[in-house]
């Protein structure tokens, strides 16, 4: 079912569509952040892959949450945006030689992700108010500030060390 097909009718079917979007794009990202922590060489980088690594997991479960209050069976649908953030990614990640540059682009790609999820999550809440789901909202809310802190942590890591690294 792809966003603009005649399945979705009504604005909880698109709201029902954009979790099963973000749930597969969490998931990929499960996948994708033990990767990333790898390749990368900053220590503190390193760590916050993984830290929000846990937090992500801790995203998943929040949505299986929504999916349970709304009488929704969990499930993902694939999702072409995150797919392509996390391949171009990986494609930049295994082209880049100088370690201090690979540390920069990991930032990139993962800031890619964080506004990608920040776009969504913002436009669930506001559908999930709408629909008079204000406890979904709720939930949902606490998601969308852990990924604004990560993606303010990720600038505070690139612009205080990492970016001056690379170009060095």
């Amino acid at each position: 079912m792809g966003l603009f097909t005649r399945d979705i009718k009504t604005m909880n079917d698109l709201f029902v569509h954009q979790l099963q979007d973000i749930y597969y794009a969490e998931q990929q990202l499960v996948n994708a952040l033990p990767k990333m922590a790898e390749k990368a060489t900053e220590q503190q980088l390193k760590q916050g892959f993984l830290t929000h690594l846990d937090e992500t997991k801790g995203h998943v479960k929040r949505l299986e949450q929504v999916f349970q209050m709304i009488g929704i069976q969990v499930k993902g649908i694939d999702c072409p945006a995150i797919d392509g953030i996390i391949k171009e990614a990986n494609e930049t990640a295994g082209e880049v030689a100088d370690k201090a540059v690979l540390d920069a682009a990991l930032i990139n790609a993962a800031q890619a992700a964080e506004h990608y999820e920040i776009s969504r999550y913002g436009s669930l809440i506001a559908w999930a108010k709408q629909l008079g789901r204000n406890d979904c909202a709720s939930i949902l809310v606490k998601t969308l500030d852990e990924e604004k802190a990560t993606d303010k942590k990720l600038t505070s890591l690139a612009e205080g060390k990492v970016n001056l690294r690379a170009a060095s």
